[in-house]
């Protein structure tokens, strides 16, 4: 596979380019205020692996065979190299009360059925108790919310947001909530179950049928086969619901969300919204006209749940909230929602997944999320690159068409979703990955998130049980290899890491923190990429280059995504940056912010400029203009 050159120069959106050649340069720049604030990082820790120091990994292993992690293996020296990398939010995957296989009723905590829990230790996506947290998480399981709360406050001391996962879409097959506040009534408690909708139903029903488990395909066995008491191949709920990925057979597919129901929120079985809309001129009114229109209108039960569910642990200490499958909820009672927790809270940070463009801006306008996932176009479109078949061609645009919502648009190249980058699936290679995070990192003023291992190189090549190799599994009890290497027995310093783990920690760090101290990156932006395709001689389709600026910085960003070759070619900046940046026809020192060991000459003559670039494979530059 070959990555080439990309090329980025970082431009704040503070500016309007007047663009007299836009058949050769391709602009854009921000139509609102600028973005005062620094970048944000986000790092995504899947919190019941991180602190595991067990080395089993055993496909399927128990608790005790494979180990866990526990809330209290955050320590501060843990928190604060998390902070030194560069991040400004944790993400803590997985801290509410899912499913399990762990027998914990001598705690009061009701047994969960095998049949539909996926994996051995549960996904925790399948919620089962929205008060309380996972009690494998705790050391003493009595005072599990305690232990998350002290997690909580460690977090705040080393100057950390802490988001944890809201799931509305769907719960567990058998939620039951123990911990539920007085008052408080479980989803499904008051339902009227004699018939298929109701729009104060929490669920659909099937009427006259009973749930059936799925025929088990691909010689897939429960826990592995393990004979276990309760594994007996049933699951008692009669009337059916419909499933958490909105299937409505009673018998679900495998590949079906089997292990969850699907919420109702007021949305009849034939698509019709039993509540009422949002008028379209509220797409540019602010949450306080959204958190106003609501006060007076009858809403559905189980978007009052949600709600107060989101309140609770803003009460808690929690900053904000990662929303899984958003776009399966209306966005009705998002604005709903989103809106009473800004009232609360007005810096909460809130982060959507939705993967359909078409729905891009009602979710963030209408819906008040402040931010969705840039998956099917940056990330697929950049992981293509990296995988040696894509161009770098194909980016440009995709900048283009969310200019009036880059803001929002956060960019990764890990999640607990996707392959690791140095997985063979992937790019096989987490130096591959280094081009890559340049851009996605300094393209836009969006946050940054990264997946806890990805800054080690972790393959995710673990034969989990239920969780397959490419991706590190979320629903087994396993072991993260190059993580537990860097944590080196919870001393937290990468004494057990290898070299290479070590310089790939070290990018990540440099260019992390970089990202959040400067003013640039949540400024303008310009693409110069289609304009060297055009003008300079070297310059392909796996080169990339853009513009970032602001009143105190301008920078050039440069990488070479081809991991073969290097390259030498004289980099133009075209007249009307030259003219925008106001520098004169004479020579400016450009330095790397990455490593400082690059320095080059911007050389301007007849209002262009032009930089002399040399580049190693995969070797990526942040040049700041003196």
């Amino acid at each position: 596979m070959k990555f080439k050159i990309i090329i980025a120069v970082i431009i704040t959106f503070a500016f309007c380019i007047n663009c007299k050649e836009k058949q050769e340069l391709n602009t854009h720049s921000k139509n609102s205020t600028i973005v005062k604030n620094r970048k944000k990082v986000v790092y995504q820790v899947f919190t019941r692996l991180f602190g595991n120091t067990n080395t089993t990994n055993k496909p399927w292993g128990t608790i005790k065979e494979n180990g866990v992690g526990k809330f209290n293996d955050f320590t501060n020296k843990a928190l604060q190299e998390i902070k030194n990398l560069g991040v400004t939010h944790i993400w803590y995957t997985g801290v509410p009360h899912h499913d399990v296989i762990t027998d914990y009723t001598k705690y009061g905590i009701l047994n969960d059925d095998p049949d539909v829990v996926k994996g051995r230790a549960g996904s925790p996506y399948a919620v089962k108790d929205y008060y309380n947290v996972n009690p494998d998480l705790a050391v003493n399981v009595e005072n599990r919310l305690e232990e998350f709360e002290a997690l909580i406050a460690r977090s705040h001391k080393a100057g950390l947001k802490v988001l944890i996962d809201i799931v509305p879409n769907h719960v567990a097959r058998n939620y039951k909530s123990i911990s539920k506040p007085k008052g408080i009534k479980d989803f499904g408690e008051n339902d009227d179950v004699s018939v298929v909708y109701n729009v104060n139903n929490n669920f659909y029903y099937n009427l006259k049928e009973s749930f059936q488990l799925p025929e088990w395909e691909q010689n897939y066995r429960v826990l592995g086969g393990e004979k276990h008491p309760l594994v007996d191949g049933e699951f008692n709920e009669n009337p059916a619901k419909w499933t958490g990925n909105g299937s409505r057979a009673s018998k679900p597919n495998m590949s079906d969300w089997y292990e969850t129901v699907k919420v109702n929120y007021g949305v009849t079985p034939e698509g019709e919204k039993d509540f009422d809309g949002l008028p379209e001129e509220f797409a540019n009114k602010n949450y306080k006209n959204h958190f106003e229109f609501w006060q007076d209108k009858t809403v559905p039960n189980s978007w009052i749940k949600f709600r107060d569910i989101a309140l609770y642990w803003l009460d808690k200490g929690v900053d904000g909230f990662r929303y899984d499958m958003a776009e399966m909820v209306p966005v009705e009672f998002w604005s709903f929602m989103n809106s009473a927790i800004k009232i609360k809270k007005p810096d909460a940070f809130l982060l959507g997944e939705v993967y359909n463009p078409s729905l891009y801006r009602d979710y963030i306008k209408k819906g008040k999320i402040d931010y969705l996932y840039d998956k099917v176009q940056l990330y697929d479109t950049i992981k293509h690159v990296m995988q040696g078949y894509g161009k770098t061609d194909n980016i440009p645009s995709i900048f283009n068409s969310l200019e009036d919502i880059e803001h929002h648009m956060l960019h990764f190249l890990e999640n607990h979703d996707e392959q690791r980058i140095a997985s063979p699936d992937f790019a096989g290679n987490p130096e591959k990955g280094k081009p890559a995070m340049v851009v996605s990192a300094t393209s836009t003023t969006a946050p940054t998130m990264i997946y806890f291992g990805q800054e080690l190189g972790e393959d995710g090549s673990e034969n989990a049980g239920f969780g397959k190799p490419t991706r590190t599994s979320i629903f087994d009890y396993i072991g993260v290899p190059a993580h537990q290497r860097w944590m080196n027995n919870k001393q937290f310093d990468g004494g057990q890491s290898t070299d290479k783990e070590k310089a790939l920690r070290d990018f990540y760090k440099r260019l992390l923190n970089f990202t959040i101290s400067s003013s640039a990156l949540v400024g303008a932006y310009q693409d110069i990429h289609l304009y060297n395709r055009e003008h300079t001689k070297n310059y392909n389709d796996k080169v990339l280059s853009f513009v970032r600026w602001s009143d105190e910085e301008k920078l050039i960003i440069i990488s070479n995504f081809d991991s073969e070759k290097g390259f030498r070619f004289n980099l133009k900046i075209p007249k009307e940056i030259i003219k925008t940046w106001g520098l004169s026809n004479e020579n400016y020192v450009v330095n790397d912010q990455l490593y400082n060991q690059f320095s080059s000459n911007l050389k301007i003559e007849n209002g262009g400029g032009c930089i002399e670039m040399s580049l190693k494979p995969l070797e990526s530059f942040i040049l700041k203009v003196k």
